[in-house]
């Protein structure tokens, strides 16, 4: 049963990674802890399912010619630099063996009794069509105010009374600090949780007799993760993911946590102030060579906000800045087999106080990240 870090599907936007570097902060972190436990290139997850995505594609002139899938392909590719795709490769979470465990483990979960295909109050959009849910609001698809009830039949999950969606143990990692905010969701969500929608792309409920409906996309996202560790035979997948996120998704994830053996777990990290002009002044300032420079922006800084949580702060940087340059100055000339077998085993337990440990780091730095280069700032004509 070993742990493999594996990114929270990031949505696929308008923007590339060179434009918003702080979208790879969960890869980059993910990608620095398994490499630091010796396992091999784990594949970028990415989220396609999204209604904006439907609409871009609805709207494109090209809409005839270039399917949703291509689409969404192209859009991936141009997230990063020439030169720069992971070594693991993309996993989205529509890939055929995402789709494939998504139907074997809601077919499962229908047989235990866990989830129910069931009439359901709805309302839809009176002039799109789109189900809105249970509660009313504006058509989010088209922006049409005006709706109408219907019960049609859908995936629902009835949670049982007093179950919570989320405990300490989904988190894997050392908690000083619980964060109690997040544990106490449940007081916050419905008793029955809708779990297929109207999309135009997505895992396809047909097999289950849901026509026209897609598995919600906040259960896809866990079970892409559960498929990443299932190609590397890895039985505790760990996702990054902030806590905004995981508010957000760890409802619609809850059933779909666990799968023959495997049990999915979060690593909440904080934001990264890569849009700060001071994060870039600090480094030309200190005369940071640009192998160092890269190393504290896509290495160091996505660990760091595996501590602290809440997430790092501009007035933080010139600290963090020097304590990383002590921290590379005093690397061992070859670091000890007993220094790098005490990192491995608190990065497996989740417990990254050793981020600050000037000690500590110091045998941790590797000579470069993984990809160098994929997401740093365009270089300037001079």
């Amino acid at each position: 049963m070993n742990v493999l870090y594996v990114n929270g599907p990031v949505q696929n936007g308008s923007f590339t990674l060179a434009d918003r570097p702080g979208k790879a902060a969960g890869i980059r972190a993910a990608e620095a802890l398994n490499r630091l436990l010796g396992a091999g290139p784990v594949p970028h997850l990415w989220n396609t399912v999204t209604l904006a995505g439907d609409l871009r594609h609805r709207d494109a002139a090209d809409r005839d010619t270039v399917g949703r899938q291509e689409r969404e392909d192209r859009a991936i590719a141009a997230k990063y630099a020439p030169g720069a795709a992971p070594a693991g490769g993309i996993l989205t979470d529509t890939a055929p063996d995402v789709a494939v465990l998504a139907l074997e483990m809601t077919e499962r979960l229908l047989r235990d009794g866990a989830l129910a295909v069931t009439p359901t109050a709805v309302h839809l959009c009176t002039r799109c069509g789109h189900m809105t849910g249970a509660v009313a609001h504006a058509c989010r698809a088209c922006g049409h105010q005006g709706l109408r009830p219907h019960t049609r039949r859908l995936l629902v999950w009835d949670r049982p009374p007093g179950t919570p969606v989320l405990a300490r143990e989904d988190f894997h990692a050392h908690l000083a600090r619980p964060p109690h905010h997040l544990l106490t969701i449940a007081h916050n969500v419905p008793q029955r949780l809708i779990l297929s929608r109207t999309r135009d792309h997505g895992i396809s409920l047909a097999p289950i007799g849901l026509d026209g409906l897609v598995l919600d996309p906040r259960a896809g996202l866990h079970i892409a993760v559960l498929a990443a560790a299932a190609r590397h035979s890895a039985g505790q997948p760990v996702m990054t993911v902030t806590e905004n996120a995981a508010a957000n998704v760890a409802v619609y994830g809850a059933p779909f946590r666990s799968h023959n053996g495997t049990r999915l777990r979060y690593a909440l990290h904080g934001r990264i102030p890569y849009d700060t002009a001071a994060l870039h002044r600090l480094c030309e300032i200190h005369r940071v060579s640009p192998a160092l420079r890269e190393l504290f922006l896509v290495w160091f800084l996505p660990l760091c906000s595996l501590h602290l949580r809440s997430g790092i702060t501009a007035a933080q940087l010139p600290g963090l800045l020097k304590f990383w340059r002590r921290a590379h100055l005093t690397r061992p000339d070859a670091p000890g087999s007993d220094g790098l077998a005490e990192v491995q085993r608190r990065v497996a337990a989740g417990d990254m106080r050793w981020v600050m440990d000037v000690r500590t780091l110091s045998r941790a730095i590797p000579d470069q990240p993984a990809t160098p280069g994929s997401f740093l700032e365009p270089e300037r004509e001079s």
